[in-house]
């Protein structure tokens, strides 16, 4: 069976917020881990590292700089990209698109404003990461992945407390991480 993936329209991404809005508060699961070893190339992980001093060990996090740094180094406060699994999943239509977005880790939690607010910490598996201040927007390779639409709906200013495009994060804690790990608030 082939699927068939188009680009959804506004009204269809705007019918699919109340599910997202179902994200539990706390409890929540790592849905995916997602590597980005090289420019273009992501592996999906059943396990990974996290690292204070490198983010998701063997991601180019490290490597790729900032345009938000002076002097263009990686940013610290976006060494880890989590993405809301229901908002990846209605943008996407597909899980194996779901990497596409760029982030690291899909999670089954709401990440809004007032639930997750900068500096909340979270525990997965044996790591912890603090939620950063720093926003997460779509950019052109978004849209050009999951449509101009899905680009709009994740950055309106409507959304915008409800993290539709996700939140940055650090490592304040190294561990292990797997895909079915609970995600909670600590």
């Amino acid at each position: 069976m082939t699927t068939t993936i188009r680009q959804l329209t506004m009204a269809e991404l705007e019918a699919g917020l109340e599910e997202i809005q179902r994200s539990p508060a706390n409890d929540g699961r790592l849905e995916m881990i997602v590597r980005r070893p090289s420019t273009g190339v992501r592996e999906e992980l059943a396990e990974g590292e996290l690292d204070p001093a490198a983010g998701l060990v063997g991601d180019t996090w490290s490597k790729r700089g900032s345009r938000r740094t002076t002097d263009g180094s990686a940013h610290p406060d976006m060494q880890i990209n989590v993405m809301n699994a229901r908002a990846a999943a209605l943008v996407a239509q597909h899980r194996s698109r779901w990497a596409l977005a760029g982030d690291q880790l899909f999670v089954d939690l709401d990440l809004s404003e007032a639930n997750l607010p900068a500096g909340t910490r979270l525990a997965i598996g044996s790591a912890v990461i603090e939620i950063t201040a720093e926003p997460h927007t779509a950019c052109g390779k978004f849209a050009d992945r999951f449509g101009a639409e899905a680009a709009a709906f994740v950055n309106a200013t409507r959304h915008r407390d409800l993290h539709l495009r996700g939140v940055n994060a650090r490592v304040v804690q190294p561990g292990t991480i797997r895909a079915g790990d609970r995600v909670t608030k600590s």
